[in-house]
């Protein structure tokens, strides 16, 4: 787990480039760098920009580092979910079938 926030915070400070915070382009750098996996629309300019200003809770147009921790959450919590739902249709089949 140490070595899961050493990344989290490692990534979001080599992408701000030293700043508190990732403006519009590399904010769109992190995102289709880092999340084209696990992330739809990362290709898509809009799809991002709409994201970043849905993240930006102070409105200045940028992402700080809190507001970034807010995107990893989410993603987390979905992720969570569906692996969970997975976990559960498997662990269900199995069942039935012994």
């Amino acid at each position: 787990m140490e070595s899961a926030i050493q990344t989290i915070v490692g990534v979001f400070l080599k992408s701000a480039k030293g700043k508190e915070s990732l403006g519009g382009n590399d904010f769109q750098k992190l995102v289709k760098s880092q999340l084209h996996n696990i992330m739809m629309d990362t290709d898509s300019s809009e799809a991002v920009k709409n994201m970043r200003q849905g993240l930006d809770a102070n409105q200045d147009g940028k992402v700080n580092f809190e507001e970034y921790m807010n995107l990893v959450g989410y993603l987390a919590t979905s992720l969570s979910n569906s692996m969970t739902l997975t976990y559960t249709d498997t662990h269900a089949t199995m069942c039935v079938i012994v």
